[in-house]
């Protein structure tokens, strides 16, 4: 049993994976061999690219938008929610149904919601009298990075709410009795029980959701394919538009690996940083 598993792996992840970071020190447009030129892709990336650099700004606000907001409405809910009630559990399932919905299916139904004429956000900012907070919510280069990560958080918030009501129900119900009978608000058992003991679940949930981030590929490229001008370009969308549009793949390569370096090192930060408190 194990030999066809390592089998299945060295074919679907070794190989590509040492594949992508053969090409990365090449040049190659998918047709003619290879071309070796060492870190060149790398330097020039790091160096001379301003897209590089604006697609990395993006993509560190979007994250930071997604994982914070995130985070924040999955606790949130698991708390208000965590009681086996019917209520519960029908709010349980309504906030747990977009995550198993297509990606490309939500972002249709948010183009058309953020749509600037007919959508359903500008009709009823217009029916309650909001005329000047009705915008172009995916044709603005200020706004439409932000409205797109809210969708994100939207789509896979309930997901995160599951994995946090799996950890909160495996805190002590002793805690909070002996809480109660010190005298402690509902605010103060929050701080003394609920959080350090949900530290564990906050780590899962704050590496899970950074990946989430850094590959909302799907999302960015059906709402918006990178633009305005660049303006919700990140990292996954610039590989595939270097690769694909542009048929430089040993570059595309090279960012990938950028990718791959990015997420493991604020992964390794935030559980770094969790660590030290619990």
């Amino acid at each position: 049993m194990i030999l066809p598993a390592l089998l299945i792996y060295a074919l679907f992840y070794l190989y590509p994976t040492l594949s992508n970071l053969r090409y990365a020190f090449t040049e190659w447009d998918g047709l003619l061999e290879p071309r070796f030129i060492g870190f060149e892709n790398f330097t020039r990336t790091a160096t001379n690219d301003d897209i590089f650099r604006k697609v990395l700004g993006n993509n560190i606000e979007f994250s930071f938008l997604v994982i914070i907001f995130q985070t924040a409405f999955s606790l949130i809910f698991a708390i208000f929610l965590l009681k086996n009630t019917r209520t519960s559990i029908a709010l349980r399932t309504l906030y747990f149904f977009p995550t198993i919905l297509s990606s490309v299916s939500v972002a249709l139904v948010w183009m058309f919601i953020y749509e600037p004429n007919l959508g359903a956000l500008n009709t009823l900012l217009r029916g309650v009298g909001l005329d000047s907070l009705a915008l172009s919510w995916l044709g603005s280069e200020t706004i439409t990075l932000r409205a797109i990560a809210f969708t994100q958080v939207w789509f896979h918030t309930g997901q995160m709410m599951v994995v946090y009501i799996a950890g909160l129900q495996q805190i002590p119900q002793e805690l909070y009795e002996a809480a109660e009978v010190d005298g402690a608000s509902r605010w103060q058992q929050f701080k003394s029980v609920t959080w350090p003991m949900a530290l564990p679940t906050t780590a899962v949930v704050l590496a899970y959701t950074t990946i989430q981030s850094f590959r909302a590929f799907d999302l960015i490229y059906t709402m918006t394919g990178g633009g305005p001008n660049n303006s919700t370009n990140i990292l996954v969308t610039l590989i595939y538009q270097s690769a694909f549009g542009e048929y430089r793949f040993g570059y595309a390569a090279s960012l990938s690996v950028y990718l791959v370096v990015f997420i493991l090192l604020l992964t390794w930060v935030q559980r770094r940083i969790l660590r030290t408190k619990y």
